[in-house]
């Protein structure tokens, strides 16, 4: 996969199998929530195949028992890796009562859970943004020494929010880490068409931080680019922006056809990097994974999915009398 060597990061053979699972659930979640919107079961899907190793790698490098997440609409495998389970994700794409994000009332990706300081997202992109750099305001005023990551794609990256989250946190020196997952395409623009110059990491100079690009396929470079800025930060030394490029290698939602902006070719050319595999192979090769133990963690993943389908499924709506529960005008 690379030269990188999990222990020279600091990881265990555990923590890297953790790492491996965590991508795996992910990714079966995800396939789960396909194949039940195409049964017209559940509304909607905005997918993060092709991501899982920028999510998981990023996560795994902060402390999960303080730090903060402000993830956007594809980070399954960062809000899993940060505590969520499987049954909520379905309760969620369920819109049932139970779902710990919003409680029924909106769409799937919209991550948000007190429970794991994971910050309530919205579906205007790149909010999140501004609201990582106050968190992290927050935390430097009272002296906490708490780290914030926020995420989005590379699209989101041209927003004005985003100018201004990074232009903030650059002036007060800020323990918040801006990760921009650049997956080729805002929904179905390319990066030549949406990024002058194409490299969104070199903006970070203009703001007075390092920026950083990283193989988004491989969950240790990610890993190991992650915890040096989670360290600046931790540090008082500021923000870090961290670009890993990988690609999306489904639709950008479940209302979206990708074959009228790019061509079948190039999606299987970008399937055989596929994470998942480049990750599994590396185990193997050290010793870490084998094929039995595989087949026991796609078992288990399986059930688990399979459980969180069947209880949300069953499990109640909302009560049509909250519906304006939360909601102020």
């Amino acid at each position: 996969m690379s030269e990188l060597n999990h222990q020279q990061l600091g990881l265990s053979d555990q923590q890297v199998l953790e790492m491996y699972r965590t991508m795996l659930l992910a990714r079966k979640i995800d396939e789960r929530m396909w194949k039940l919107n195409r049964a017209g079961k559940i509304p909607f899907v905005i997918s993060c195949q092709g991501q899982e190793a920028i999510q998981v790698g990023a996560a795994f490098a902060m402390d999960r028992d303080k730090d903060w997440l402000c993830p956007y609409y594809r980070d399954l495998g960062m809000v899993l890796a940060f505590g969520q389970s499987a049954k909520d994700q379905m309760l969620s794409a369920f819109a049932k009562a139970e779902d710990p994000n919003s409680g029924g009332r909106q769409m799937p990706g919209h991550y948000g859970d007190k429970r794991f300081r994971i910050l309530t997202g919205s579906s205007p992109v790149t909010t999140q943004v501004l609201h990582a750099v106050g968190i992290a305001y927050a935390g430097k005023l009272e002296k906490k020494d708490h780290v914030v990551l926020t995420s989005c794609g590379e699209g989101s990256s041209n927003q004005g929010d985003w100018h201004e989250a990074c232009n903030f946190a650059g002036v007060h020196n800020l323990p918040v880490i801006f990760m921009v997952e650049n997956n080729k395409y805002a929904i179905s623009v390319p990066v030549s068409k949406q990024v002058a110059g194409g490299e969104i990491w070199k903006r970070a100079e203009g703001y007075g931080f390092p920026g950083v690009r990283v193989d988004g396929n491989n969950p240790l470079e990610v890993y190991k680019a992650m915890k040096e800025a989670v360290e600046r930060a931790r540090r008082g030394e500021g923000p870090t922006l961290i670009e890993a490029v990988a690609y999306r290698l489904v639709p950008h939602s479940s209302d979206d056809d990708d074959r009228a902006y790019r061509s079948r070719e190039e999606v299987e050319e970008a399937k055989q990097n596929d994470s998942l595999i480049r990750f599994k192979d590396y185990l193997v090769a050290q010793g870490v994974l084998t094929e039995e133990k595989e087949q026991e963690l796609l078992a288990e993943i399986n059930r688990e999915v399979d459980e969180a389908t069947e209880y949300a499924e069953r499990a109640p709506y909302p009560d049509p009398q909250e519906t304006y529960k939360h909601v102020y005008a």
